[in-house]
């Protein structure tokens, strides 16, 4: 029974990550005078459906996707068209997805916050008496600002840090009584299993945790939104230098069944889902605006590219680039989704 209700929170926490991002274009495109012929959630079969005033709703049997069909490639026919709108509220559109998303993760953030009424800091409670943080100055009430030039949002940002740290030695620069102090060369016991490899590092030092108020709710949620969006950056530069390959990707597949094998592990743990559910809807905004072909960050280019030359191109050149772009772009889905799978199995 477990088993089944994890899923269905995957499924629901997805469901309306899509649901989100599709209504950003809808909305935005209805506030524009743009025809929506359909708004559809799921993808497949259509298993229900509802024709409204100008749209035609539909719920599809896969409930891992969907789409907002305003007719971007055809030639404008009517003054209602996509296509016969101006270039700004075209791109406004295009980018109201992406950004729903954006301001999803945010809302979450702040609930998040809500929900375990405290904060983790990034002030030191507590030095390891002959460590080697303390043999290189730390000090309890010191400020975490950088470690290894990274500037640090929250404490995940400094676990992040020590935790791909190769050799276990790393440099700070601490706020303390109002000036920056440099720590450079910062040890850390570091101890690698040497059949498995798995390096373990011993945190020498503890930060505060405070509890919430009205004044930090803001800054803290934005901390953390800012921690997040930093590091899909950081794993797509990563799997664009090849440190990550195709078998670390997860699609659909995959993230339903994270989402799933969490909440179960965890109980069903609301704070723990909603990090997650943060996490995908951040990547899903930051994802789509890539400047690649049969994304959303694709089709600003075109239209950027339109602005700029003050012309159009042919409908059909940008539906033969999104179409191959888009291609790929399953390519690579089916080939992470066949990874995904095998991972459930093996």
């Amino acid at each position: 029974m477990s088993t089944i209700v994890s899923v269905l929170c995957a499924v629901l926490i997805f469901c309306v990550i899509v649901i989100v991002h599709e209504f950003g274009h809808f909305i935005v495109a209805r506030k524009c005078g743009i025809d929506v012929q359909e708004f559809a959630i799921g993808m497949g079969p259509v298993i229900y459906k509802k024709q409204g005033k100008s749209t035609l709703f539909t719920l599809r049997l896969l409930p891992l996707g969907g789409f907002c069909a305003m007719g971007e490639d055809e030639e404008a026919v009517d003054e209602n068209s996509f296509r016969n709108k101006p270039v700004l509220k075209r791109m406004a559109v295009i980018a109201a997805g992406a950004i729903m998303n954006l301001i999803l993760g945010f809302l979450i953030s702040i609930i998040i916050l809500l929900v375990d009424g405290r904060f983790t800091t990034r002030i030191i409670a507590q030095v390891t008496e002959g460590s080697g943080c303390e043999q290189a100055g730390m000090q309890v009430e010191d400020e975490v600002i950088r470690v290894n030039g990274l500037y640090i949002f929250t404490a995940n940002d400094i676990i992040y840090q020590l935790s791909t740290d190769e050799d276990g030695i790393l440099d700070f620069v601490v706020r303390r009584n109002g000036e920056e102090v440099a720590l450079n060369g910062v040890k850390f016991d570091l101890t690698v299993d040497e059949k498995t490899g798995e390096r373990t590092l011993n945190y020498d030092f503890k930060v505060y945790a405070k509890r919430l108020d009205l004044l930090s709710l803001i800054p803290q949620a934005s901390r953390k939104f800012a921690y997040y969006s930093r590091l899909i950056f950081m794993s797509l530069g990563d799997l664009i230098s090849g440190k990550y390959g195709i078998n670390n990707l997860q699609g659909p597949v995959g993230i339903v069944t994270v989402i799933s094998e969490s909440a179960k592990e965890t109980g069903f743990d609301i704070g723990y889902l909603l990090d997650i559910a943060m996490l995908i809807s951040v990547n899903v905004g930051i994802f789509n605006l890539l400047p690649l072909p049969a994304l959303d960050g694709g089709r600003l280019v075109f239209l950027i590219i339109e602005g700029i030359r003050r012309k159009a191109l042919k409908p059909e050149t940008e539906g033969m680039v999104h179409f191959v772009g888009f291609a790929l772009l399953m390519m690579l889905m089916l080939a992470v989704t066949f990874n995904d799978v095998k991972n459930i199995f093996v």
